[in-house]
């Protein structure tokens, strides 16, 4: 009788996923606990009132009331949550799109300009990353206060359009994805430097660009105590403070707990539709200006 021994190749695929096991441990707790609020909030797009309270939070209605509950949402206080749906976009699209283009021009012009004092310039805009963002808050509002232009949708606007780590990842992107000699070409062709940026460089950062535009759209889509200290006209509420002000009401209408409870999932949909086909390309540009 001679004892079986186990072939090589099995012993080094066993060794492998044992290297890996408490990675993948590691990974799977936290998609357990990232996703685990989201299918809480997707599931409660299905249940009445009562059943919010009354019935397993991670099991959906057997009526299916989603129709009916979206329904109710966009018809509460006179379709108010359609408004802060729309606002919300306008703030998310248009300050992330300026956001974005403010920052591609300023890291190109870092990287592929040399001026006085570049990297003192360059540390200075770099510092903002450090500063909270709460921190900033107040003396934004000051200022707004002082111009007189609170309670309008550019105190919101005007300070997402800046976002210093934005600076940071295009600086890093044009490096590694415009070559200088490209740069050259178009100058020795008789473009000017606007040119030469919107024909050559914005189209070469293009990853780049989208990396930080979803970056920070998903910032001012969940920003919240910007538009909480700028604005108290309800009509230009975003959907965060929009929805805290039916939970500050709950006392006086307890079927607002239903509207936020929906009104959060309807919320996040727009963000899903918008990450998902965009992840490939998103992660592309994220990786290509970690490398440099």
């Amino acid at each position: 009788m001679t004892a079986t021994s186990t072939p090589p190749a099995a012993e080094g695929q066993r060794a492998w996923w044992l290297r890996r096991a408490p990675a993948t441990a590691l990974c799977g707790i936290a998609a357990v606990y990232t996703l685990a609020p989201l299918v809480w909030l997707l599931f409660g797009l299905t249940k009445t009132l009562p059943e919010l309270y009354g019935s397993n939070g991670f099991q959906p209605s057997a009526g299916m009331h989603v129709l009916d509950n979206i329904r109710d949402l966009f018809a509460q206080d006179d379709g108010v949550f359609g408004r802060w749906l729309l606002n919300t976009a306008l703030y998310a699209v248009g300050g992330a799109a300026v956001a974005t283009l403010l920052s591609v021009a300023a890291g190109y012009a870092f990287d592929k300009f040399d001026f006085r004092w570049r990297e003192k310039w360059y540390a200075v805009v770099i510092a903002g990353v450090l500063i909270p963002h709460t921190a900033i808050v107040v003396p934004l509002y000051l200022m707004m206060a002082e111009i007189r232009m609170t309670d309008t949708i550019w105190s919101v606007l005007i300070p997402v359009m800046v976002n210093p780590f934005g600076v940071y990842l295009a600086r890093a992107y044009s490096a590694g994805s415009i070559p200088d000699e490209l740069l050259e070409a178009a100058r020795i062709d008789g473009a000017g430097e606007l040119r030469t940026f919107f024909s050559v460089g914005l189209r070469l950062m293009g990853p780049g660009a989208l990396t930080i535009f979803l970056f920070q759209f998903i910032a001012i889509w969940n920003n919240f105590f910007l538009p909480l200290v700028m604005i108290t006209d309800n009509d230009l509420f975003p959907l965060g403070q929009g929805l805290f002000t039916w939970s500050s009401a709950v006392s006086q209408n307890p079927d607002y707990t239903r509207m936020i409870v929906i009104g959060s999932a309807v919320a996040t949909i727009p963000l899903i539709l918008l990450f998902i086909p965009l992840q490939r390309r998103w992660r592309a540009g994220l990786a290509e200006g970690s490398l440099r």
